[in-house]
């Protein structure tokens, strides 16, 4: 299992502290544990701006960073150890362990913040925090100032300047390491196996949670804690509800499934969509739709590379759908006139992509000035052009309505154009044909 190294971590940090203006501090929380009902917690996951400082896994921790601090300018509070309640719920680091572990140069128990923080606040200009993400915190930081601003008679200084740190910590993650990029790739490649075993697992009879079983199955085969996200198993007319979630329907013969799933490794997500035959075939209208959607991302695949802008992929997309639909005869007109018009959002109604990272819809601007923001090396996106033909759409043939196809892949900017991470499942019309068929004898 592939982890981002503990050096990387304080690289990050370093690089934040020479962001940061002169005697300065920043204060950032640990994910809070989420109650799922009564006495059962949902899964931990860390909060990942906290992730990507620090590595450290555990509720209850605040990081505190101060450029300059002689006594070492990243401190960090956790909860002690406590060998009753790590028999209940798993060990914990603890301060010693958050310094060997985890880099920290000074640790104090999470109980004694209240105590401590103010002193380490006093004095410094400016606080960079996470203000508006969890309102609970903001209010512990201005309790901290206020303590500070009760002092001032004797001589105490309170910070004069409050900035949100999303910023500069947004854009640092905006950039993916040769490091992260590893993570990603090891993400991608478990992902792209469960897609595999969805479609060679994939007949009539079976339900949509058939399937979802399949990639949680191969998820945590890999070592994969978690998926990224919600994973979508739609098939039939559910493949044109864009965030279909019951997963719950029965496949039939002759539909399509849309998958759209993807897990997490050390908190880097992947996110992979690809549409197949229930029973291994496509029909004539389903294969003309996927053939399309195909080339219209071969086309955003080519719009990437350093110096071209954020958007170029979309119009590609966009420029070979709708000329794509105009030759189908589900769109009547001149192409740039309907590009115009945006006559194409009755069928492909989403953007081509986001930014990818340890949030599967990533922090990171996409207009810088107004003006669209530049590719550049070591960015990392999604790629995933759809047609949604809605069953109730009397404006089209009946022979495509109900259709939905969408196909993603995740990519990495590199100096020549871009990598994708995701090429581990098939995606030709023969190719997936194919897949399914040889599963299907090897079961028969």
């Amino acid at each position: 299992m592939i982890h981002i190294p503990k050096a990387e971590y304080a690289r990050r940090r370093k690089a934040l502290m020479e962001q940061m203006e002169p005697n300065s501090i920043a204060i950032l929380p640990a994910a809070a544990v989420a109650i799922r009902n009564r006495d059962v917690e949902h899964v931990y996951r860390q909060d990942s701006d906290f992730q990507y400082l620090s590595g450290f896994p555990e509720p209850e921790a605040v990081i505190v960073l101060i450029p300059g601090r002689e006594y070492g300018e990243y401190v960090l509070f956790c909860r002690e150890r406590n060998p009753e309640r790590e028999l209940w719920d798993g060990l914990r680091a603890g301060q010693d362990g958050a310094i060997r572990d985890f880099g920290a140069d000074d640790a104090f128990p999470i109980t004694d913040i209240d105590d401590i923080l103010p002193g380490l606040i006093e004095g410094r200009d400016r606080v960079y925090s996470s203000m508006g993400n969890n309102p609970e915190f903001d209010r512990h930081v201005m309790e901290w100032i206020n303590v500070i601003r009760s002092k001032a008679h004797l001589g105490a200084q309170p910070p004069k300047e409050f900035v949100a740190l999303d910023h500069l910590l947004h854009d640092m993650r905006l950039y993916k390491s040769a490091a992260e990029v590893k993570v990603m790739r090891e993400a991608a490649q478990i992902s792209a196996r469960a897609h595999v075993r969805a479609m060679q697992s994939s007949r009539a009879g079976l339900y949509e949670f058939s399937l979802e079983a399949e990639l949680d199955y191969e998820f945590r085969k890999g070592g994969a804690k978690m998926p990224a996200y919600g994973s979508i198993v739609a098939s039939g007319r559910n493949a044109c509800i864009l965030h279909y979630q019951e997963n719950d329907a029965p496949l039939k013969d002759g539909d399509l499934v849309l998958i759209d799933a993807g897990c997490e490794i050390d908190c880097y997500a992947s996110d992979i969509t690809r549409t197949f035959p229930v029973s291994g075939k496509f029909s004539a209208e389903q294969k003309a739709i996927y053939e399309l959607v195909l080339r219209s991302q071969e086309a955003a695949f080519a719009a990437i590379k350093p110096g071209n802008h954020w958007n170029q992929a979309h119009e590609a997309t966009v420029q070979v759908i709708t000329a794509g639909l105009v030759e189908l005869g589900l769109l009547q007109g001149e192409v740039d006139e309907l590009i115009a018009a945006e006559a194409y959002k009755a069928f492909y109604m989403h953007r081509a992509g986001h930014w990818l990272g340890m949030d599967v819809h990533d922090v990171g601007e996409y207009k810088v000035g107004g003006e669209w923001r530049v590719l550049e090396v070591g960015m990392a996106l999604t790629v995933e052009p759809g047609i949604y033909v809605s069953p109730d759409n009397q404006n089209v043939a009946k022979k495509w309505r109900g259709i939905g196809v969408r196909i993603e892949d995740d990519v990495v900017v590199t100096k020549k154009g871009c990598e994708i991470l995701t090429g581990g499942v098939p995606k030709s019309v023969p190719e997936i044909e194919a897949l399914m068929a040889a599963a299907r004898t090897e079961a028969a």
